[in-house]
């Protein structure tokens, strides 16, 4: 009896769960609720602001902040160099870390940390948008909302009292603002020195840590203490002004900046040779640096004087000893017609010992040319003084960080090194034609820039100096744009777009003057120009 008992109560059990799922599924079916009503769809452009934060709490900046810039091509770019730049970030994290660690391990007596995986896993970041800062110095400001959300596997053995213990960090989450600073810009590939990194705000770390399989987060307190423990460092170490420094390239070789200054002394000339008709010569001596754009300084002019004497001195700037020459070339000045030249000779920088006067009797050539079978003539000989003082390496770093740097030594006593820096024009436009260049004019020297074609808004980021040996306190330094033709037999070869007078006194009492100046005769043009006064004391 027990055993039908049994049977027949599992036979019920089933037909009374079979029964109950059809009947379930037919009141389902046909009993639905007639009064339910389709929802209201609405555009997004008709939603409130607190409608909005709850249907869309993460919001990218660049919809809600018109300064950002929406950056997809960069995640798209991030997501294909994920794999390649995982390597190099990691062996780059590696190289920063390792002496960092070993100067912190000793405090906490920990015989050593070592890396067994580091992989930042095949998650990238993604930039949520991007707001970037116009200046007029040579700098570009970027800054990027970041967030990222990996799958790292990043493995630490640690060593500590004869025991050795695996930490494993997993599930990193990252939400940062930091402030990318590409500073100076350069004319040398990547196009910038140095990367300068900062927080604008303390980032938000999360993550898991497993010690032994088990995750430490999970204790109690721990993980809220660990988060703020992490804000608080990383926020001493980079949250703005503070910043992290990467140099790329050395500043000094790649904007080129002079490397010292070469003090000419012309004392005299022997035993000229007679060019005018009454046997006589007028003679004078052209300087030229070579490969500089800077114009050539002259000596004055001695009348009918076959063996003249000068005793002129000329200070000129040096960007690289090693391959530029002092040109010396000395001219008969005639009054009307080309001037004759008389001869000449090339002094290489790199033969003259730093910081020694070097006086020199050179032999007046007619060219450099060896094979020249009349520069076995004799044209008489030239006596110079040279004196070559590089830069100290304190005034150079001084010079590339700090705008307000002093003159470095070998500057002229009581005188100094005005620097101009032409940076770019705005709105230049000639009647005719419109292939923009700058002339700067100082006291009858003239400084060029390279000409640009077809182009209203030209930037040239040329630098100019100028060694004086006074302050030029009641001087005028007059900046003027013009533009050549590029065809030949134009009526209007060359036009003047505009120009500008400065007068320099302010510099001399500010040191460093970056402004944008109206441009006369211009309707509407600007240039902006970046002068700088560099004294020795």
């Amino acid at each position: 009896m027990g055993f039908f008992s049994t049977i027949l109560g599992f036979c019920g059990f089933g037909a009374g769960i079979s029964t109950g799922l059809v009947i379930g599924y037919y009141l389902f079916i046909y009993f639905q609720p007639s009064d339910v009503k389709d929802p209201v769809i609405r555009p997004l452009a008709e939603q409130d602001s607190q409608s909005l934060q709850q249907l869309l709490p993460e919001i990218p900046p660049w919809v809600k902040n018109p300064d950002y810039d929406r950056i997809d091509w960069l995640n798209k770019f991030l997501e294909l160099m994920w794999p390649y730049l995982d390597k190099a970030i990691c062996k780059t994290a590696k190289n920063i870390a390792k002496p960092i660690i070993a100067e912190q391990i000793p405090k906490y007596k920990i015989e050593s940390v070592e890396f067994e995986e580091l992989t930042l896993g095949s998650l990238p970041p993604t930039f949520q948008g991007m707001k970037v800062f116009t200046t007029e110095e040579k700098e570009l400001i970027m800054e990027p909302s970041l967030k990222w959300a990996g799958n790292p596997n990043v493995t630490l053995g640690v060593k500590a009292f004869g025991l050795k213990a695996t930490v494993q960090v997993v599930d990193l989450q990252i939400f940062a603002q930091p402030r990318i600073t590409l500073k100076p810009l350069v004319p040398s590939f990547p196009c910038f020195a140095k990367i300068f990194v900062s927080l604008m705000e303390k980032p938000h770390v999360d993550f898991g840590l497993k010690l032994v399989g088990a995750d430490l987060m999970s204790i109690p307190g721990l993980y809220r203490f660990v988060q703020e423990l992490i804000k608080d460092q990383v926020a001493n170490m980079y949250l703005w002004p503070k910043t992290l420094e990467v140099e790329i390239l050395d500043p000094a070789k790649a904007m080129k900046k002079p490397v010292g200054i070469l003090h000419v002394k012309v004392i005299r000339a022997m035993k000229l040779r007679k060019k005018d008709l009454l046997g006589a010569s007028d003679p004078y001596v052209k300087l030229k640096i070579t490969e500089s754009k800077a114009p050539s300084k002259k000596t004055t002019v001695k009348h009918k004087n076959l063996n003249p004497e000068w005793n002129e001195e000329f200070s000129i700037a040096i960007k690289d000893p090693e391959s530029q020459a002092l040109e010396l070339i000395v001219y008969d000045w005639e009054q009307v017609g080309k001037h004759d030249k008389m001869g000449m000779n090339v002094v290489p920088l790199k033969e003259l010992t730093p910081d020694e006067p070097n006086v020199m009797t050179l032999d007046l050539l007619k060219n450099l040319d060896k094979n020249d079978s009349q520069d076995d003539k004799f044209r008489g000989q030239l006596v110079v003084e040279l004196t070559y003082k590089p830069f100290k390496e304190d005034d150079m770093s001084k010079d590339l960080d700090n705008p307000l740097q002093k003159a470095p030594e070998g500057t002229p006593p009581g005188g100094g090194v005005l620097v101009v820096i032409v940076h770019e024009a705005q709105d230049v436009e000639g009647k005719h034609h419109t292939n923009p260049y700058v002339r700067v004019i100082f006291k009858g020297e003239e400084r060029k820039t390279k000409h640009i074609k077809k182009n209203r808004d030209p930037r040239w980021e040329e630098e100019f100096t100028f060694v004086l040996e006074e302050p030029p306190l009641k001087e005028n330094l007059r900046v003027e744009v013009l533009s050549t033709s590029t065809r030949i037999g134009l009526l209007h070869p060359k036009e003047t777009l505009g120009y500008v007078n400065i007068n320099l006194a302010d510099v001399v009492n500010n040191k460093r003057i970056n402004e944008k100046y109206h441009l006369i005769d211009s309707k509407n043009g600007m240039i902006q120009i970046e002068l700088q006064w560099r004294t020795s004391s």
